[in-house]
């Protein structure tokens, strides 16, 4: 798990490199499921917005599967989220945990007795760029990574989703979203730089709907820079919205500090 983090540092580069790159209320639209092919980009954008999840709390189960080509690992693990506030995970035993907040991004390791502790701060460095908690969140909840509504887009219709792509293409970056027309959550959203051959592919499989909520069945991600290829897979199960939550987290006592380099990411 701890080397899921590592590979999951890995794409998120790449997503605050698109974040950079990419920075520009009326009637809702009905949402029956039927595809409008007159519908514009800019009633497809507003609609995604009006119908994001609003709650206060998240609980449930993942099981992430990570595969960098040379070896693979699969956990299931706990996970707890507060809207904003917090993300927490924990495989069995407490084994592994992770915890994130807007301030702060950890986890620990007790099989090899070490941990990472940093804020965004120190990541941002690292990477050279920005980073921060809602990049994170908004991959879980099936919601774009950055906001859409800072760049002008031309709509069209693609294998029964609306498809978003930038009006004023870029030459270094490309990105491509596809949007589901029952709930206006996102589909598939790939961000690419052709020039350095680097590709990030984000598939929402199913959603699932859960009392009033609407929330993705599945994500699977993957991120290719050359020949290298990172895939990520993370499957929710028993999921319970607005519970009482806590986020038990103390990094063990005699543990050694993970120090992470550019070389790493």
């Amino acid at each position: 798990m701890v080397k899921l983090f590592r590979g999951m540092l890995k794409y998120m580069r790449f997503v605050v490199f698109a974040m950079l790159v990419i920075s520009c209320k009326s009637t809702k639209v009905v949402r029956d499921g039927t595809l409008d092919d007159k519908l514009s980009a800019k009633a497809i954008i507003r609609t995604h917005y009006q119908n994001q999840v609003s709650f206060k709390t998240l609980s449930g189960k993942m099981k992430i599967d990570y595969s960098d080509g040379e070896s693979s690992q699969g956990v299931s693990v706990s996970f707890r989220l507060e809207k904003d506030k917090a993300i927490w995970m924990s495989a069995p035993l407490g084994i592994v945990k992770a915890y994130i907040t807007p301030e702060r991004v950890s986890f620990y390791n007790k099989l090899q007795n070490e941990y990472f502790d940093g804020d965004f701060s120190y990541l941002n460095n690292l990477l050279g760029t920005e980073l921060d908690f809602n990049n994170v969140q908004n991959l879980l909840l099936g919601d774009a990574l950055f906001d859409l509504r800072k760049a002008k887009y031309d709509a069209s219709v693609s294998g029964g989703n609306y498809q978003l792509k930038p009006k004023d293409p870029m030459v270094l970056f490309k990105t491509m979203f596809q949007i589901e027309p029952k709930n206006f959550k996102v589909v598939s959203q790939q961000l690419s730089q052709p020039l350095k051959k680097r590709l990030l592919q984000i598939n929402y499989t199913d959603y699932q709907k859960i009392s009033r909520w609407i929330l993705p069945q599945s994500v699977a991600i993957a991120a290719i820079e050359g020949e290298k290829r990172n895939i990520i897979d993370i499957e929710y199960r028993n999921i319970e919205f607005n519970q009482s939550l806590t986020f038990p987290y103390k990094i063990p006592k005699g543990f050694k500090a993970i120090v992470l380099k550019k070389d790493d990411l």
